[in-house]
């Protein structure tokens, strides 16, 4: 559908998770984070300024899902240079990890809970570097001046939302005594409507504005966070720390139809898997058949399954392992792998195939390697007057990361060393200095050379899935951004069963049923999906909040 019908689409009518503006917008899983970064922009700051207050935003708001020890990968397109960018705020594995630290003594695979929790799955945190490197590169305000609104939020306090309860009610468990102590005062739990008010985090802000990133790599906050994870039977070092640096390189991209498609190179493996799935979706021509049909759904999961069995084959950090990208995306190898789409049945032997033959490395790959999901993390997206367009989507991996809280600072540790393949096997194994596989899929579309649509999603493995059914809702079905992330979505991984949403068409999962899929019993929310379309010709833009959190695009007006 062109983009012409796409515009003709979209819903103006008021609606608190649905914005239209000519000037800047923002949006965001907190009202919050959304309405600071949209301030900044009203200020004269750029995308990226925005994005960095969003940031330091979300961490006051939303300290569950990311936070100041979190990690995250920012995409950020310079309107000027015509050029898009990545900035790498992965968490690294500290250099006393080894391979062997997610199995007993018998070589079996630790249970995810008993790993997940411990200081052994506190990873090197990335994002306050990848915010100091994002601002230095493409920012236009200071760094104390982005801090500032996070600072005053903190302070004022922010009200205990229903992402908050549900993350109490399931994850309470991972809490360490020092979190709980925060999240459970006097021992009863935060609530919906409570106004909570973090002094520690506060205390820690304000040392960042002054002090900046040293003070938590190098200063008072390193020494707090590695005497913390000791306490927890880790061994990050305060080397590990100070020497951490964040990258920036260009964004790699792929092609559907006449759009262009950006998104992080390994170690992310989200770029790669949307690219992969709207590649075999092109070849299918999905478009042909009905919104609500089987079809759709049956061609969603099948792509899902294909392009997992490759990414658990082939995606780990390329600094370990050559990646056979240029083979992956190939038209001669997804014809291939097209074949294990057959509309008759799940196709159960679908397993990686051999896209080395296609690639000019021309070497062996190493052993397929499995990973557990990561379900929470949060994505915000800014986007000022002038066209810059700045999208991050960061996470202490799992909700409420490691349960570790560092005592006096008011800030959650990671657990992002779960984003590694406990089986020492594997080619996402734990290995010192090295990156897991993250399944982040900051994304910005383009066409003719314009940017026309930047979105993403938290959700760990479902993240792509997130990010390619909704894509494919605006661009090929020519839905309303908010109608499109509302569009009910589904996820599997290699096996037999989905994960659904509330509002798939009964007659679909029956008939995807009998072809010997199965749908998981409840219905969940798979992701939390922001989304900004723009319009290259108006200048206008229309943005779209996943009802699955609390919340908006804020437009600068």
């Amino acid at each position: 559908m062109d983009m012409e019908q796409i515009w003709k689409n979209q819903k103006k009518e008021l609606h608190k998770q649905r914005a239209h503006g000519k000037n800047g917008m923002t949006a965001s899983a907190t009202e919050e984070s959304s309405v600071i970064g949209a301030d900044i922009l009203s200020k004269g700051g750029n995308a990226m300024d925005a994005l960095a207050a969003m940031q330091f935003a979300l961490a006051v708001a939303e300290p569950f899902n990311t936070g100041l020890a979190a990690s995250g990968f920012v995409i950020y397109y310079d309107a000027k240079k015509q050029k898009t960018y990545v900035v790498n705020g992965h968490s690294l594995a500290p250099k006393k990890a080894h391979k062997n630290i997610f199995v007993d003594e018998h070589q079996d695979v630790i249970p995810f809970l008993e790993r997940s929790t411990p200081g052994t799955a506190v990873a090197v945190p990335g994002i306050l570097k990848g915010m100091e490197k994002a601002l230095d590169e493409f920012g236009t305000m200071t760094w104390p001046d982005v801090i500032e609104p996070a600072i005053q939020l903190s302070k004022k306090g922010v009200r205990v939302n229903l992402t908050w309860n549900t993350g109490l009610e399931r994850f309470s468990d991972r809490l360490g005594e020092e979190a709980k102590a925060f999240f459970y005062p006097d021992g009863v739990p935060l609530t919906e409507g409570e106004t909570v008010v973090n002094e520690d985090l506060t205390h820690t802000l304000e040392l960042l504005q002054k002090h900046g990133t040293d003070v938590f790599y190098k200063g008072e906050i390193a020494d707090k966070i590695i005497e913390t994870v000791h306490s927890f039977d880790g061994f990050l070092e305060k080397e590990d720390l100070a020497s951490y640096e964040a990258t920036v390189s260009e964004a790699i991209s792929g092609t559907y139809k006449e759009y262009t498609v950006a998104v992080p190179a390994p170690p992310n493996g989200g770029g790669f898997a949307l690219l992969y799935m709207l590649k075999l979706l092109e070849k299918l021509e999905i478009n042909q058949y009905d919104l609500h049909s089987w079809e759709k759904y049956y061609l969603f999961a099948e792509v899902m399954r294909i392009m997992t069995a490759d990414k658990l084959a082939y995606m780990g950090d390329p600094a370990f392992y050559d990646i056979p990208m240029d083979g992956l995306l190939t038209d001669q190898y997804l014809e291939e792998r097209i074949k294990l789409i057959n509309f008759a049945f799940r196709n159960e032997d679908v397993a990686e195939g051999n896209p080395w033959k296609y690639d000019d490395k021309q070497l062996h790959h190493k052993n397929p390697s499995t990973t557990d999901p990561g379900p929470d993390t949060t994505h915000f997206i800014a986007v000022d007057k002038n066209g810059n367009i700045a999208a991050c989507t960061s996470s202490l991996e799992h909700f409420f990361g490691s349960g570790i809280m560092v005592p006096g600072y008011g800030f959650l540790l990671n657990n992002d060393m779960t984003d590694f393949d406990p089986d020492p096997a594997g080619i996402n194994s734990v290995e010192a200095g090295k990156y897991p596989v993250s399944m982040k899929t900051p994304t910005i579309i383009f066409k003719d050379g314009e940017p026309v649509l930047t979105l993403g999603s938290p959700g760990g493995p479902t993240i792509p899935a997130s990010v390619l059914q909704t894509m494919i809702h605006i661009l090929e079905y020519g839905m309303d951004v908010k109608d499109a992330i509302e569009e009910p979505r589904i996820y599997n991984g290699t096996g037999p069963l989905i994960w659904q949403e509330e509002g798939i068409p009964e007659k679909a999962k029956r008939k995807l049923e009998s072809m010997n899929f199965q749908f998981d019993s409840i219905a969940l929310s798979i992701g939390n999906v922001q989304a900004i379309l723009l319009n290259p010709n108006t200048g206008e833009k229309a943005g779209g909040s996943d009802s699955s959190r609390p919340g908006i695009p804020a437009a600068d007006q």
